[in-house]
């Protein structure tokens, strides 16, 4: 059967392209270190940069309260100018008393958030430069690493290209639901019978289905795990 035949196919490709993919991420020592290090920087870049975005919205709702707090308080000196009678005098210097207050209550959440900003800011900025250093010097000697693995590189992109060859081959469905498999199963979605069981997950085939796997004639995914099966 012609799909199975390019399933089976395709499986042998993903094997050979995961065995090669490991050789090529067995860093040495050095660039893995490397490696480590920017992913590490990435990551705290990343943390900063979402505490730097929480600030910042911080900042815009504070920001649009501070602008009503003065707005208030403008209004309320505005009206003790205003004023003459004495009563009312008092009561809009204690209006504006509270004013002042709350405008106060306002600004120093707000000046805090500013610095806040502007450190995270500043450690970005040092955090990015420190990335953008180890990245370039892992990508120099990462250069130098697939040269000295060309052969390796060299066979990766000749699997890849027999991997989408393949692909083409067989239906989009049937295509997407071999790679969820794989990622599911350790990478194996085609299987082989050994001994009337699944290899993929050692559960025994009932005789209809083995039976359906010796006339050929459609394809026969185990029961229990989704593998596509094949015999001997």
């Amino acid at each position: 059967m012609e799909q199975l035949t390019t399933l089976r196919d395709l499986q042998a490709t993903l094997d050979y392209l995961a065995t090669i993919q490991r050789e090529l991420s067995a860093l040495p020592p050095d660039l893995a270190a490397l490696d480590a290090r920017v992913k590490a920087t990435e990551k705290q870049i990343a943390e900063k940069t979402k505490a730097l975005d929480t600030a910042k919205a911080q900042i815009a709702v504070k920001s649009k309260e501070f602008i009503q707090a003065q707005k208030d308080e403008d209004r309320a000196r505005a009206a003790v100018k205003t004023t003459s009678q004495k009563l009312q005098y008092t009561a809009a210097i204690r209006e504006l008393d509270e004013k002042e207050r709350l405008k106060a209550a306002v600004s120093k959440p707000l000046k805090a958030l500013e610095i806040t900003v502007q450190t995270l800011e500043q450690a970005l900025g040092a955090l990015e430069t420190e990335r953008a250093a180890a990245q370039a010097q892992f990508d120099e000697l990462h250069a130098v690493f697939l040269d000295e693995h060309a052969n390796q590189v060299e066979g990766r992109k000749q699997l890849l290209a027999k991997k989408a060859k393949l692909e083409s081959k067989l239906p989009p469905p049937e295509v997407a639901r071999f790679h969820r498999l794989a990622g599911a199963r350790q990478g194996r979605a085609v299987v082989i019978v050994e001994n009337g069981a699944c290899s993929g997950c050692n559960v025994k085939l009932r005789g209809p289905m083995l039976f359906q796997l010796k006339e050929g004639k459609t394809i026969v995914t185990c029961e229990s795990c989704q593998r596509t099966l094949f015999l001997p």
